[in-house]
């Protein structure tokens, strides 16, 4: 006499079951990677922007590397000074000292400076375009002024000026990366904040050729190279380029003979304008 089917079919189903059931709490057992249960309470204090200003890919990432001790809750430029004190008392560590990093703009030839070859008629976005034989202004390299870096940033850090071009505010500005991903020009770069000598130019001709498409273009004069500090500028493919690591971050006086302006020291009347933008907005 033979069972039920129905019966000898659950059984043999309920044994396949259990033996691999068996298994994977075997497997779990053996595998299982142990986590710090602090990471998840780190992670929680977080903003939770996954900016990656940290350098980390996320907040996760940077909750694990905090509670690990490779870093200081301080390196989350996007928490203030109580949210990175109670990171730093929770783990009982020191909050340390952030080095403050924003975004720089690499070039100053807004619709007053920089002449234009065509007008562009289409999406009005930077990339499409620079997608459109580079975009319609005369220096290729140049900002196109259409305000992608500025929609890229959830933080109101950037904004647009009367001349067309993006001016950061580096009281909000936390280094997220956004504007630099965003400009198709490669335009941006973040830097240190006490880093104030910067090339606002990327135009590779030489000379007059250079000024004909923007007035504030560098023109390979060498009278930055000789008026720094030896090592700090050199002219590399018709642009100046400044050495960071030579760099004492304190000496202006390599910009006092430039004839176009297109190398600045990024301390007072664009720190003002930002400052009274700021202002404004807060008001």
């Amino acid at each position: 006499m033979t069972g039920s089917p129905i019966l000898d079919s659950a059984l043999v189903l309920g044994g396949v079951g259990l033996f691999f059931g068996f298994l994977i709490a075997m497997a779990n057992k053996k595998f299982h990677v142990w986590e710090d249960p602090r990471i998840d309470e780190v992670e929680e204090l977080l903003p939770s922007t996954n900016c990656g200003a940290c350098g980390m890919p996320g907040c996760r990432a940077f909750a694990e590397a905090v509670v690990s001790g490779k870093e200081n809750p301080s390196s989350c430029t996007v928490m203030g000074a109580e949210d990175v004190t109670d990171v730093a008392s929770y783990l009982g560590v020191d909050a340390g000292e952030a080095n403050k990093r924003v975004a720089r703009l690499l070039c100053a030839g807004g619709k007053n400076e920089a002449a234009r070859n065509s007008d562009y008629t289409g999406l009005e976005t930077c990339k499409a375009e620079a997608s459109v034989a580079g975009g319609g202004k005369g220096c290729t390299w140049g900002c196109l002024g259409l305000a992608d870096c500025e929609v890229s940033c959830l933080l109101d850090a950037i904004y647009m000026n009367e001349d067309a071009l993006p001016v950061v505010i580096p009281e909000l500005c936390t280094a997220c990366n956004d504007c630099v991903i965003a400009c198709p020009k490669d335009l941006f770069e973040l830097m240190p904040i006490e880093q104030k000598l910067i090339v606002q130019c990327k135009n590779l001709l030489n000379g007059d050729a250079a000024e004909d498409l923007c007035s504030v273009a560098c023109n390979t004069c060498n009278k930055c190279v000789a008026d720094s500090e030896p090592g700090v500028i050199e002219i590399i493919n018709n642009l100046a380029i400044i050495n960071y690591e030579k760099n004492t971050l304190t000496d202006p006086k390599a910009i006092s003979r430039c004839p176009t302006g297109a190398i600045v020291w990024v301390e007072g009347q664009q720190f003002e304008e930002s400052s009274l933008e700021l202002e404004i907005k807060i008001v």
